[in-house]
């Protein structure tokens, strides 16, 4: 049997690592990328496909699923896995990101978050604690502490209030879930670094993280806004902050040299929309960088999308058939886009850690962004 959770690092190359996350529910390969499920759903695909393109993992949203279906109707029809026939690891994220993104339906305190629902206006109350029954609930194996993620163009002072309460909320997290009923025997939980751009404020808040002790770390509040520079600015030293021996996640990203520059920074784990929501309306991503199907010039292209990708849609399709079938608005173009896409980032994080693996790194990275990039 997998152990409940394990981490370890088989090869570094410079900050970049690989090796593999090991759980009850399968291994986890790192450099990682995890297609968004937002509502149980990797959004117009299978789960089988999603796993076949060669995703270990995939995330969930507790936010969502709280309002629909409901965190106890998912535990009371077997837990999430089972309802959407996903047997493999699941992350959820703790639902504070979108609680805090819903600004003018809100209202922040010491015990957590009162919001009402976008779906019908109820009125709901979400804390750290709760957040942890609802990931309990929902059968997550990797649980994310509950935490505010601020603006990073707030005020210092502002920032700096806001971190110590995710700091405060992170410990209650650790509480919550350490008293779930068997949640500790197949779960593991994650702490969420915060501090926006600021070096300073992000070394305390991993202190306390540190302090308090996860199962893993992720680099919140990026991806918001501040730009590629300043994100890798800030990578540049926030992951070193975090324990070496425990993976780290940084959440939201992102573009496809979004990951490399991460990776090449010290990060192990990644979720972003990009991918499927990008297919969905027409943007594909290959190895020469993005190209927008609903432009005519691929109205008799016989191409594949990308030669060099091994994804089914590579495999079958032209890239004048998915312009026709983007154009229409057909369900099929959304489906053989995403397929594509989702593809894609995983044959990226696979050259990854091949690459790590073989000490070749920094001469891919640089490669990638040649013929990415341009």
């Amino acid at each position: 049997m997998e152990p409940r959770f394990e981490f370890s690092i088989d090869a570094t190359d410079g900050k970049a690592r690989t090796g593999a996350i090991r759980m009850q529910r399968g291994e986890i390969r790192t450099p990682a990328f995890m297609p968004v499920g937002t509502a149980a759903t990797v959004k117009a695909m299978k789960p089988g496909s999603v796993r076949a393109s060669g995703a270990d993992i995939i995330l969930g949203n507790t936010y969502h699923l709280m309002l629909r279906p409901g965190a106890e109707r998912v535990a009371k029809l077997g837990g999430l896995h089972k309802f959407m026939n996903w047997p493999r690891p699941i992350l959820t994220d703790s639902g504070g990101y979108q609680v805090m993104s819903l600004s003018d339906l809100r209202k922040l305190t010491e015990q957590g978050v009162e919001f009402r629902s976008h779906i019908d206006g109820s009125k709901h109350m979400l804390t750290p604690e709760r957040s942890m029954e609802i990931q309990r609930l929902l059968g997550s194996d990797i649980v994310m502490a509950f935490d505010e993620c601020p603006r990073a163009d707030q005020q210092r002072d502002e920032i700096a209030k806001s971190m110590e309460l995710s700091m405060r909320w992170a410990k209650r997290s650790r509480d919550g879930f350490d008293s779930g009923e068997n949640h500790a025997v197949r779960s593991a939980l994650f702490g969420i670094q915060q501090g926006a751009l600021d070096e300073e404020l992000r070394g305390i808040s991993a202190g306390k993280l540190t302090e308090i002790g996860f199962d893993g770390y992720a680099i919140g509040g990026l991806a918001v806004g501040e730009g590629q520079e300043a994100m890798f600015a800030t990578l540049d030293f926030a992951p070193g902050q975090l324990p070496q021996d425990k993976p780290r996640y940084l959440m939201g990203v992102g573009k496809p040299d979004d990951l490399v520059g991460a990776v090449e920074r010290g990060v192990d784990m990644f979720d972003c929309v990009l991918p499927s929501r990008s297919g969905r309306n027409g943007q594909a991503f290959t190895w020469n960088g993005p190209l927008n199907l609903r432009n005519a010039r691929f109205a008799e292209d016989q191409e594949p999308l990308d030669p060099r990708c091994i994804c089914p849609t590579c495999g079958s399709y032209s890239r004048a058939y998915l312009h026709h079938l983007v154009k229409s608005g057909e369900i099929l173009g959304a489906m053989l886009m995403t397929e594509h896409n989702i593809g894609f980032y995983q044959q990226l994080m696979q050259a990854m850690r091949d690459a790590i693996g073989k000490g070749g790194f920094a001469r891919f990275a640089a490669e990638f962004r040649h013929d990415y990039l341009g």
